[in-house]
This record gives structure tokens, sequence and C-alpha cells, in this order.
């Protein structure tokens, strides 16, 4: 693994993106995964090791999130925002085409960018994400992002990793304790905080208004192959969405994976399985 960092442009100035980066650096076929809303890119430390024998697999951490910097202006934190910054680090990666896995607002951001003409992403995975959001999930989201919490050991901040994530699924001991060291820091009190601005919930609640949101037009406008991960149990993609999804723009394969809700992380196996036969077969 190597820790790198890109130069980006916001319309207030100039910020960095930090990024993981697995397999050989010279190998041109590339694999960019981008995390969900309050994650960072250590969430795919599995699924980039799995894949690192066929991918040069880079794992960026959005804007205001991991080790990247926070934007001055909060408002900047938006869809596109982090489309620019993305095409700011394809640049950097020096690479024509790129395969792309996208978790929740990852996926948006792939959306975003595989809807484009003359678009880098050749294939997409949509983790537990589409272009119907229920309001009911953006509700449960609301309540937690940007709140801020601070804890006094890494076991409670372990302990409200597992309760608002709780979605995830039966995750092991360990993969509970990686998803928590990642996403916090000790802070000079010893105690610990999550790694993320809570700046980023400001835009984010500007936009409830307790409908769902709809990005068929967006959805619509993708050409390359995509499969659709989805959590049985979401609250964010439903069942039919996803038929729709396969009904209609790229007419997106459909996996769905049983005793989870929002999102599969790919930690095991068989979830990373599903992507790499989806991935490889182009």
């Amino acid at each position: 693994m190597r820790e790198r960092k890109v130069q980006c442009l916001s319309p207030h100035g100039l910020h960095r993106m930090a990024y993981t980066e697995w397999g050989d650096p010279k190998n041109p076929r590339v694999l960019v995964c981008v995390h969900g809303l309050t994650r960072n890119g250590r969430d795919f430390d599995y699924l980039a090791q799995a894949l690192s024998d066929r991918y040069r697999v880079v794992c960026p951490d959005v804007a205001g999130r991991g080790r990247s910097d926070w934007l001055k202006v909060k408002d900047d934190y938006q869809l596109p925002q982090y489309v620019s910054d993305m095409v700011a680090l394809l640049a950097r990666l020096d690479v024509e085409e790129v395969h792309w896995v996208g978790t929740s607002m990852g996926g948006m951001i792939g959306m975003a960018l595989a809807a484009q003409a003359d678009t880098p992403i050749a294939r997409l995975v949509l983790n537990d994400i589409g272009p119907v959001i229920t309001a009911v999930s953006i509700r449960r989201i609301a309540e937690y992002v940007g709140m801020a919490p601070e804890f006094a050991s890494i076991e409670e901040a372990e302990r409200y990793v597992r309760l608002v994530s709780a979605p995830f699924g039966r995750l092991t001991d360990a993969q509970w304790r990686h998803l928590t060291v990642h996403v916090t820091r000790q802070k000079a009190d010893g105690g610990y905080g999550l790694v993320y601005d809570p700046g980023i919930a400001e835009p984010f609640r500007k936009a409830m208004n307790d409908e769902d949101v709809m990005l068929w037009p967006l959805y619509d406008a993708i050409r390359c192959p995509t499969l659709v991960v989805r959590g049985a149990e979401s609250d964010l993609l439903a069942h039919e969405t996803c038929l729709e999804m396969g009904r209609r723009g790229p007419k997106a394969l459909i996996a769905e994976i049983p005793g989870v809700g929002h999102a599969p992380m790919f930690l095991d196996e068989a979830q990373v399985a599903v992507v790499r036969e989806f991935l490889l077969a182009g």
C-alpha cells in the first residue's frame, strides 16, 4: 500500500485529496474505489488487496474525509466538486480509462462521471446506490452525519461505529475494529474523534425535503457495463429500483447480498467474488 495526495481546485481555493494505492504502479489496468458519505478509502483495504494482482487499485479519501483536506466553504461539499476532484485524480494517474467501484456517495460520483460523453469509466459497480434514494434512508443518515462525537477510548468509538453502521451486517470483531481504526483519530487529550469534517452535513441537510431523490436522467445516460450490488435489507436502494435499473439505461446486472442493509462492505471473499467476476469479465 502506498499513500499519496493530489492537488484539486474548488471555487474557493486549492485542497489536497489523499488516496491509497495498491498493486503494480505501472499496471495500465486501474480500479478506482470510492467510499460512502462519512467513510474513507480504507474501507476498501480487503477488496484492494484481493484485486491488486490484476489491478492498480486506487482508493481516494473524498474531500473532508480521512487524510484529505477539509474544504473552506462547506457548501462546496457537493457532487460537482467531488466529480471535479476525481477528474484531477485520474489525470494524476495518467490513464485513459478505469473501472469504478462506488459505495453509496462513491457510486453517485461514479454515475455522474459515467454519464458524461467520453467518460473514462469503462466498467461501473454501484454498491447500494441507484437513481432513487429513499427519503427514509436520508432521514436515518441525517440523524448521525455531522454530529462529531468524541470518545474516551477506541473501544467506545467502536461501540458507536457498530451502532450507526449496523446495516453493514454481521462482521467479525477484527473487521469492526478495522473499520473503526480508520474512521477515527486519536486527539491530543488521548480521546478519539471521527476523521471527517462535520461541515459535510451542511449541504446534505439543506437539500433535505422529505422526498425521494430522483436521478434517473443521470443513470439513463450511462452506457458502460454496470453492476448494481444491493444489500438485501437496504433502506436506501429499493429492490423495485434495482429491477428498473436492469430494464433501462445501461441495463445493469443485479446482485443482492443477503443479511446486509446499507451497504455491503466487501470484507469477505463471497462479496469480493461478485465484484471480481463482473470486472474481469471485460
